[in-house]
Formats: structure tokens, C-alpha cells, sequence
């Protein structure tokens, strides 16, 4: 990665990790941040239609990435229904602890006369043909460009910015496949090989690219290459590129949500070692990568369990509940947090990435919230897909992040071979070994997403995957009769039913269906139910390669 150097230190936070993969050493980035004193703030249209304001929006974000490469200085307020809710909430965060003094700018125009200056030029894309702003997004951190369409010219020629490139008919009746190659012929060479990003989410007439301002930050290459085996041509380049890529490579955004599956996508990247740090929609990562954690933080989680603390379970039916896709998205800001015992996903390279950012969720924790390590590395990927002898080195480095932000817990899911409607998706041994073995103070694991068939209990560790899956639109009834149904099913006490949640359910939702339950019923905080189970354990030891399954 990128070394972020600083003259003027307000305070300075540098973060150092170091891990075994393949026989190489490597290391979180040494990062040193500024904080400053003062920045500009805007709030963004509603509207990411290419016949709407995606242009304008396209042109702030690409702004916002040149005005913050080497320090904090724009921040967008996205709108209210954007998938990570809480711009606003961190924008009054760093106001209030960094003492950040945030300037709003109300138009565009106002937006390039303060800071026009972080541009050499623009590059014109064309709305005729959608895939040109995703290679005008790579053109523009190679080429300190803004990107803009035809209209949007004279505004930005009116501050001194001259034509870099102009893509207007330039790829017009030609595939992504074409495009990207001739993208990757005029740009491969000079882009980051640390970071890659794939600009997927929703396609059509639309785009949020939320994660563009940090792509251009850091100069990589944006694609929406297909992961899908059956599109054979962008597979292959798609693979081709992931080849051509460090080790250790992070990729961000999203896939294509018309071109392949989640499964399909993260499946290709865990076959080279890779970890995926989602969304498309990551808003303001090129401002929030340089607000540090504040002078002498240290990360505490809520921990209910002492180490080698026995706790002996009663005859119950005992519920843990996880939210589920990480922090930022869901149901953190929702009616309910606090009144619960509640698990969250922590996004963990946010350690680096983000780490004031990161800090505002553990400030606002209440007593009832604790952090849990996700998703199966140092980021999301498939352990059964990763390559053996990089499975090792990849957990070693989620490990030493967890060590880093007081994570007890680890989750793992794997959908390389189906997902929760067909195929199998549990664990063999050697994956659980693995896991076991590199994470020596985890004191359990959590596996799946839907419900899954993979436990083990090692030395009072037990690993258990989830029995029920709350979907936002199921009835708050019938949600009741499942878990008795389950509860029913499984009659030996004690019964652990782990409960993964949709992140688009708010708690006092969950809390309704869980009141309804009765005295048999208990709710528990994660790390206690996992050491009850552990304690106790009553489920059968199951694993992939013991199934009849390989």
C-alpha cells in the first residue's frame, strides 16, 4: 500500500502488523494521519441515474478523491436511504471529537472554486455507453482528472481545467469485454497492485459509486468484470487481472448484480488468496482513511467472559443474535440497539482503512453490543476456494487484526460450492484445523449465513453455525412459530440456537419476535452463549468431509 506522509501533525496514530502468507512477510500499511482543522462538507442528490445526477455526482466524487489524497478536506452527506447510514452521524462525529470545522459547499460550482486547484484536467465520459465512466473513474487517479459529461464542460472549463480525454462515441457498439481491454492496454501498467476495484451493484440506467472516490485516491483500476464461469471471455480476463495483482491484494466495491452472483464473484477472488472489503457504496473512504483514532485510544469490546471462565448452562433454549453484513449498513442507527444482547460483524481492516471511522461504532456501543471478526479472513473470502498453503497465512493476518480490536469470536461463511438454497455450504476439517490452529485466543466461531451443519467443540472452543436466518419480511408470527418449531425439534436441553439477522431489521423488531417466546427462552450475549456451549456442548460434531459429502 500507498505510505500516507504528513509534515504537519496534528496527532499521529501508526498502526504496524506483520504476518506469515506463502513464506513472504506482510504488513497492515504503516499509516500516519492528520487531522485537520478544517474541511468542507456537501450533501449529495438523491439520484444516480445516468438521465439524472449521477454526472454531477460522478464529478463530485471523482473532486472528492483528488482533494483528499493527503488530507481531509471534502466529505459528502449522502442521502437518508443510502445503504451505509451513517455519513451524517460520523460527519457530527469528527466535528465533535476531532474538533473538525466543516464549511458547507452548495453546488458543484461552489464545490471546484474551493478546490479545483487538485485538478490537472478533466476526461469526458459518455452516457451512451455506461462502462466509459467506470474507465473514466481509472483515467482520473492516474491523470488527476475530474470526470464529467458534455454538459457539465463549460462548468468545469470555467476554472481552468483542460480536456485530458474524451470518450464520446469513442466505444460505442463495443462489449465491457472490448472496453476493458483496451482500458487495460492504455492504463494496467501504472495502476496500484495492492487495491482493485470493482464498480459493481446496480447496472442499467444507474450507478452509486460510492467507492470511486477512494479508487481514484489511490490510483487503481475499476472494472465490473463478470465472475460468472459461463462469461467466459470477461471470466478469463477478470481472472487474468486478479493473477497480474500482489499478494494480499484488497479488493473493493462490489459485483455486478446483472452479471453475476456474490458466490460467483467472491469464489474467483478467494482462489488467488484475495479478500474482498465491500461495497460499491463505501461512501467518503478517501476522507475517513486519514481521521485517526484519537490520541492513546486503545479498542475495548464488551466482554462477558473471563478467560477460562466456566459457565454451566441451565436447561433452556439459549438464542444468540448476530446482525449480519457488518457494521454501517442496517440496523445500527435503528430503533432498539442497546436494549439486547447484540453481535456485530466489525469490518476489521477499517483498523487501517478507516480508524476513526471505526472507532466512532466502539464509542457508540452500549453494554449489550459486542464485536465479532468477519468474514473467514482479513476480509471476505471463501476458505474452502483460498489455495491451501495461503489459507494458513490469511487467517494469521485476521488473527493479528482481531488481536488489534479485542475480537474474541470469528465468523466464517463459504458459498464457493452453493449457498444457502442448493449445494453444500459447510467446512471440512482442514479448514476448521486451520481456524483452530492460527487463532489461539478465539474462544469460538460462528459459521454460515442461512442455517449450516458444521460444528466442532475443541478444548471448551466450540465452533457452531447458525440454525435460523431472520429475513427482514418475514411475519414477526410466524418468525415466533419457527424458532418454537426449532426449539421442538431439538428437545435435549441445553439447546443452542445461534440466529443470524438480515441487517435491514431493526432490533426493536427482533426484540418483539424474541419477547414472544416464553420462560424457556433465553437471549445471551454471544461470548456467554459460546462459552456455555463449549462447556456443554449438546450438538453432534459435524463436519464436510465426515458428511459423506467432499
Amino acid at each position: 500500500m500507498n505510505t500516507i506522509k504528513s509534515t504537519k501533525l496534528a496527532f499521529a496514530a501508526v498502526l504496524v502488523g506483520f504476518t506469515l502468507l506463502a513464506g513472504q512477510v506482510v504488513a497492515w500499511p504503516r499509516l500516519t494521519y492528520h487531522v485537520p482543522k478544517h474541511a468542507y462538507l456537501m450533501h449529495l442528490a438523491d439520484n444516480w441515474e445516468i438521465s439524472g445526477d449521477l454526472p454531477t455526482n460522478a464529478l463530485l466524487i471523482s473532486l472528492q478523491g483528488l482533494a483528499n489524497r493527503d488530507t481531509a478536506r471534502l466529505y459528502f452527506v449522502y442521502p437518508p436511504d443510502w445503504p451505509y447510514t451513517f455519513t451524517e452521524a460520523v460527519m457530527t462525529y469528527y466535528r465533535d471529537t476531532r474538533h473538525i470545522r466543516f464549511e458547507e459547499l452548495k453546488t458543484p460550482e461552489e464545490a471546484l472554486q474551493k478546490l479545483h486547484r487538485f485538478a490537472k484536467g478533466y476526461i469526458v465520459w459518455d452516457k451512451n455507453v455506461r462502462t466509459s465512466l467506470i474507465v473514466a473513474f481509472t483515467a482520473a487517479g492516474l491523470e488527476d482528472a475530474v470526470v464529467v459529461t458534455e454538459d457539465l464542460v463549460p462548468l468545469v472549463e470555467k476554472f481552468g481545467l483542460k480536456k485530458i480525454d474524451d470518450y464520446r462515441g469513442r466505444f460505442e457498439g463495443k462489449s465491457d469485454y472490448a472496453i476493458y481491454h483496451w482500458a487495460y492496454a492504455r492504463f494496467w501498467d501504472r495502476t496500484n497492485k495492492d487495491l482493485i476495484v470493482w464498480l459493481g451493484g446496480v447496472g442499467g440506467n444507474k450507478m452509486q459509486p460510492g467507492i470511486a472516490d477512494f479508487g481514484i485516491m489511490k490510483r487503481v483500476f475499476f472494472t465490473d468484470l463478470s465472475a460468472d464461469p459461463h462469461d467466459s471471455l470477461e471470466y478469463r480476463f477478470a481472472d487474468s487481472l486478479l493473477s497480474q495483482m500482489n499478494p494480499m491484494t484488497l479488493v473493493m466495491g462490489w459485483h455486478s448484480y446483472v452479471k453475476d452472483t456474490e458466490d460467483e464473484h467472491i469464489t474467483l477472488l478467494s482462489r488467488h488468496g484475495f479478500r474482498m472489503e465491500g461495497l460499491n457504496t463505501l461512501p467518503n473512504m478517501s476522507f475517513s482513511h486519514h481521521i485517526p483514532t484519537t490520541p492513546g485510544h486503545r479498542f475495548r469490546n464488551n466482554h462477558r467472559v473471563k478467560p477460562h471462565q466456566k459457565i454451566v448452562p441451565k436447561k433452556k433454549v439459549y438464542i444468540a443474535c448476530i446482525q449480519s453484513d457488518g457494521l454501517g449498513i442496517g440496523a445500527w442507527l435503528k430503533p432498539g440497539r442497546g436494549e439486547i444482547p447484540y453481535a456485530w460483524e466489525v469490518t476489521m481492516n477499517w483498523i487501517w482503512l478507516a480508524p476513526g471511522m471505526l472507532q466512532y461504532f466502539y464509542d457508540m456501543a452500549t453494554p449489550n453490543d459486542y464485536f465479532i471478526g468477519a468474514l473467514s479472513g482479513p476480509g471476505y473470502l471463501y476458505p474452502k476456494a483460498v489455495p491451501p498453503d495461503l489459507l494458513p497465512g490469511l487467517v494469521r493476518e485476521a488473527w493479528d487484526l482481531m488481536k488489534a480490536l479485542d475480537l474474541r469470536v470469528f465468523e466464517t461463511m463459504d458459498y464457493s460450492e452453493g449457498n444457502r438454497y442448493y449445494g453444500n455450504i459447510d467446512l471440512p476439517k482442514r479448514v476448521l484445523d486451520v481456524y483452530y490452529r492460527e487463532m489461539p485466543g478465539a474462544i469460538g466461531f460462528v459459521n454460515g449465513y442461512g442455517p449450516a451443519n458444521t460444528y466442532d467443540v475443541r478444548n471448551g472452543r466450540p465452533f457452531i453455525s447458525y440454525s435460523y436466518y431472520l429475513s427482514p419480511d418475514r411475519p414477526a408470527e410466524e418468525a415466533v412459530n419457527d424458532l418454537r418449531e426449532l426449539a421442538r425439534m431439538n428437545p435435549k436441553r441445553p439447546y443452542f440456537l445461534l440466529m443470524h439477522v438480515r441487517e435491514s431489521s431493526d432490533i426493536k423488531r427482533v426484540k418483539g419476535i424474541l419477547d414472544e417466546l416464553g420462560p424457556e427462552f433465553e437471549v445471551v450475549p454471544l461470548d456467554v452463549f459460546l462459552r456455555m456451549a463449549g462447556t456443554e456442548p449438546t450438538f453432534q460434531v459435524r463436519r464436510l468431509d465426515e458428511m459423506g459429502l467432499k
